[in-house]
C-alpha cells in the first residue's frame, strides 16, 4: 500500500527550482520563488516548477505555463551583486536600456516588507547600485518608497 506521504508531489522546504542546463546562466543567481511569484502576482504554492535552462526561464505555475528571460529578474541580497557583466547581459536584452518595469514593483515590495532599518538599508544600497538602469521616474518612486518606509519604522 502507498503511503500518502508518497504521493505529495514535493516535500516541505523543497525548492522548486530546477536547473536544466549543465551550463548555469549567470544571472541565474536572482530567480528565486518568491520573485517569480510577485511577477504573476500567485502565490508560491502555486508554482509547480520554475526551470532554469541555458538561456531563458520556464514557470509552470496554476493556470500558468511561460518563459521568461533572466534579465527580468531582478538583483537579490543573498546572492552576489550585480557584476560590469551583468549590466551587458540586461543591457543586450532590454530595449532603451531601462530595466523592466517589474523591477521597480519588486523593490518597492521588498522596501514595504523590511524588517528592520537595517534592512531596508541594504536594499536601499542594492537599488543604488542598479540606479542607472531603472528610469529616473521609477527611482523618484522608489526614493519615495524607501522614505516613507524609513520614517515610518524611526517611529517605533
Amino acid at each position: 500500500m502507498i503511503s500518502d506521504t508518497s504521493r505529495k508531489s514535493s516535500a516541505i522546504g523543497e525548492s522548486k527550482i530546477i536547473h536544466k542546463s549543465p551550463v548555469l546562466h549567470p544571472l541565474a543567481r536572482f530567480v528565486t520563488e518568491d520573485t517569480v511569484a510577485l511577477l504573476f502576482n500567485i502565490s508560491t504554492d502555486d508554482i509547480y516548477r520554475i526551470e532554469c535552462c541555458r538561456h531563458m526561464v520556464y514557470v509552470h505555475a496554476k493556470s500558468i505555463s511561460r518563459f521568461v528571460s533572466y534579465a527580468d529578474f531582478p538583483p537579490i541580497l543573498a546572492v552576489n551583486p550585480p557584476s560590469p557583466q551583468d549590466f551587458t547581459r540586461w543591457y543586450k536584452r532590454w530595449k532603451g536600456k531601462q530595466a523592466p518595469g517589474f523591477w521597480t514593483k519588486f523593490y518597492t515590495h521588498n522596501f514595504q516588507a523590511a524588517v528592520s532599518v537595517d534592512s531596508l538599508f541594504e536594499w536601499g544600497k542594492l537599488v543604488a547600485t542598479v540606479k542607472s538602469a531603472i528610469s529616473a521616474s521609477a527611482l523618484q518612486q522608489l526614493r519615495d518608497v524607501y522614505a516613507a518606509e524609513k520614517d515610518l519604522m524611526e517611529k517605533f
